[in-house]
C-alpha cells in the first residue's frame, strides 16, 4: 500500500516504514505528525484518486531529525557588464519516517464537530440581527461615523515585513492577515507562534525557519538598521550559518 501526499508544498510517493526528506517542519524531533492532503491511494491494486484530496485519508509520520542538505552554488553573470555574483545555499530539511497510512476515518469526526455549531449558529444570528437592526437605524448619529473613521487611518501605518531576512511577500502577507503588521508586534512573538501562523495560511510556507525573525524585527523596530544589516549578512535564508 502506498500513497501520494503533499508535504510542505511538495508531493511524495510514500509507503509504511519509508524515510522521507522534506522541507523543514516546525515540529520538534520525536513528534508525531499527520498529513491529510492525500491525493492518491493504492491499496493492493485498488486505486483511489482524490478531488483534489481524499476525504478521510491521512499519512501519519514521526520526525526523526532536522538537518541541512548538500551545498548548492548559485552563480550569476552578465556579459560585458563586469557583473558576477557567487552564493552558496544549503536547504533546511527534516527527516521523517512514515508510520502508517490511514485510508478513511481521519477527517469524519473533525468535520462533524465543525459542522454542528454552524447549523445552530445561523438561525440564532439572524434573529439577533433583526432585533438589533431597528434601534440602530433610529439612533445612528453622524458623530459616531466620524469617530469610527479615525482608527482606519492608523491602520495604514504598517511596516514592510519583507525586510526580514527569510520572509518573502507571501509570508509577509500571511502575517499581516493575522494582525502582525509591524516590526514591534513581530518582535514580541515566539518563533513557534510565527510558524503556526504561516502553516495555517499555506502549506507552502511551513518549511520557513523563523528562529531569527523576532530578533531581526526588534532591531528594525528600534531603528537599528546598521546592526540589522550586519546581522543579516550572517544569515542564510533567515537561518544563522
Amino acid at each position: 500500500m502506498y500513497a501520494i501526499v503533499e508535504i510542505a508544498g511538495q508531493q511524495f510517493k510514500v509507503a509504511k516504514d519509508q524515510k522521507v526528506f522534506v522541507h523543514r517542519l516546525a515540529s520538534e524531533e520525536g513528534d508525531k505528525i499527520s498529513f491529510d492532503n492525500v491525493l492518491l491511494l493504492d491499496d493492493n491494486g485498488k486505486v483511489t484518486i482524490g478531488a483534489p484530496a481524499i476525504d478521510g485519508a491521512a499519512v501519519e509520520a514521526k520526525v526523526v531529525k532536522h538537518l541541512k542538505g548538500d551545498k548548492v552554488i548559485v552563480f550569476k553573470k552578465k556579459r560585458r557588464k563586469g557583473y558576477r555574483v557567487k552564493n552558496g545555499h544549503r536547504q533546511s530539511l527534516t527527516e521523517i519516517i512514515i508510520e502508517s497510512i490511514v485510508a478513511s476515518g481521519a477527517k469524519k469526526t473533525a468535520k462533524a464537530e465543525k459542522a454542528a455549531p454552524k447549523k445552530e449558529a445561523k438561525p440564532a444570528a439572524k434573529k439577533e440581527v433583526k432585533a438589533e437592526a431597528k434601534p440602530v437605524k433610529e439612533a445612528a448619529p453622524k458623530k459616531e461615523t466620524k469617530a469610527e473613521a479615525k482608527p482606519v487611518k492608523k491602520a495604514g501605518k504598517a511596516d514592510d515585513l519583507k525586510k526580514i531576512e527569510g520572509a518573502g511577500p507571501k509570508a509577509a502577507e500571511a502575517l499581516v492577515n493575522a494582525g502582525i503588521d509591524t516590526f514591534a508586534k513581530l518582535a514580541k512573538m515566539k518563533p513557534e507562534e510565527i510558524s503556526t501562523i504561516l502553516t495555517e495560511a499555506s502549506s507552502r510556507l511551513s518549511h520557513l525557519v523563523t528562529d531569527t525573525w523576532p530578533k531581526q524585527a526588534k532591531l528594525a523596530a528600534e531603528g537599528k538598521w546598521d546592526e540589522l544589516k550586519e546581522y543579516q549578512e550572517k544569515l542564510d535564508g533567515g537561518i544563522e550559518k
